[in-house]
């Protein structure tokens, strides 16, 4: 099991660290690891070591303070520094100067191409030219050139974690646009349902409320029937609207499901209480539809019967439902006032039946009718949902 796991809290606590803390720990480990030769051992050839030494350990290993705010500064100073240490004699050896590793590996992390192409160059050539061994020459340019690789790879991690930070950061953005837009086409779909529905009740309510006081006398039964249809619009009204209401709540629980064409027959027998003759009739094989399809077939034939009831003066309308291969037709015609005329244009049902179609990839046709006086509706739906972009 590797031990990296653990190391994840730690790495977490230093990156929440102010940077200048870390890099002066970093400069003061690199300075007691500098100077530990001379603490730790004692000048063969008797006395102290030179003070020169103390001094250039002190200069390489201080300005990684500020590594991160000016790297290429400070691998200067640190090799100048590191190339002065054999002017005196009496200094211990070094085998490794950590200071300029670390410097050089910090330009290659954060410093701009040119700027740490060229400190390459020079750092390599003047280690060449200042180093008077030709095998302390060579591991110098071996380490130098390992340190700067480790400083590239290290950016470029940062890079692709910021990249894939830059996606993730986009894409949660994609995900609540786009979920504010299918908030915005619910929106949409329950204004239009609650219109359908209360256009639908209210008028049916209002014809039979205004047939009632004509025949309350004359034909009491035919006066009880139209209150009685008033009352049961009314109550199947509230049920739709309760229905629907209840879907907006975040408590879900058991709901009784919307109309769909399947009850397109009890709604005509509905609107027949109105004293409008409708007719249902379909044609070709009947296919299964996509739960928003059958909705919406209900609330287009809905609505057009609400617009008859209301606008057409009509007595009779006809509901028919066309099957074909990969298409659902329905056409809603009437007899009402005649070719010439077309609903009132200040009314929203035309255009919700227009948008409801057109939502589900369908598209509807409405205008007055070419075979005799009345008003159609045709709508064709798609057996199936697009996809939506």
């Amino acid at each position: 099991m590797s031990a990296l796991p653990f190391l994840a809290p730690v790495q977490s606590r230093l990156r929440s660290l102010p940077t200048l803390w870390l890099d002066t720990a970093l400069a003061a480990l690199v300075l007691v690891v500098q100077m530990w030769p001379l603490l730790s051992r004692e000048n063969p050839n008797g006395g102290p070591w030179d003070w020169w030494g103390y001094v250039v350990v002190f200069a390489s290993a201080v300005p990684l303070v500020w590594r991160r705010r000016a790297p290429v500064t400070v691998l200067l100073a640190s090799v100048i520094a590191t190339s002065l240490y054999d002017l005196a004699d009496q200094v211990a050896a070094q085998p490794i100067w950590y200071g300029g590793l670390i410097a050089i590996y910090t330009v290659a992390a954060y410093s701009p191409p040119l700027h740490r192409v060229g400190m390459l160059v020079i750092t390599i050539v003047g280690g060449v030219l200042l180093v008077g061994s030709s095998d302390t020459a060579l591991r110098g340019i071996v380490l130098f050139v390992a340190a700067y690789a480790i400083g590239r790879a290290s950016a470029a991690s940062r890079a692709y974690a910021a990249a894939l930070e830059e996606r993730a950061v986009r894409l949660e953005h994609e995900r609540q646009a786009e979920a504010e837009r299918a908030a915005e086409r619910e929106r949409a779909r329950i204004a239009r349902d609650m219109h359908d529905i209360l256009a639908h009740a209210v008028s049916l309510m209002v014809v039979q409320a205004e047939a009632g006081p004509v025949v309350v006398r004359s034909n009491p039964a035919r006066a009880e029937a139209a209150f009685d249809a008033i009352a049961s619009a009314g109550r199947d009204a509230m049920v739709q609207l309760r229905r629907m209401l209840s879907a907006l709540k975040e408590d879900t629980g058991p709901r009784t499901p919307q109309p769909t064409i399947d009850d397109l027959a009890g709604l005509s027998d509905q609107v027949a209480d109105t004293g409008l003759d409708v007719g249902f009739s379909t044609s070709g094989e009947p296919r299964s539809l996509l739960p928003d399809i059958a909705v919406a077939a209900y609330r287009i034939a809905q609505e057009a019967l609400t617009n008859i009831v209301k606008h057409a003066g009509a007595t009779r309308a006809d509901i028919r439902l066309i099957w074909k291969n990969d298409t659902l037709m329905i056409s809603i015609t009437d007899d009402g006032r005649g070719s010439g005329a077309s609903f009132p244009s200040g009314g929203n049902g035309l255009i919700g039946i227009h948008e409801r179609a057109a939502a589900l990839g369908g598209s509807a046709t409405t205008g007055p009718r070419t075979d005799g006086p009345g008003f159609q509706v045709l709508v064709r739906l798609p057996l199936a949902e697009p996809v939506r972009a």
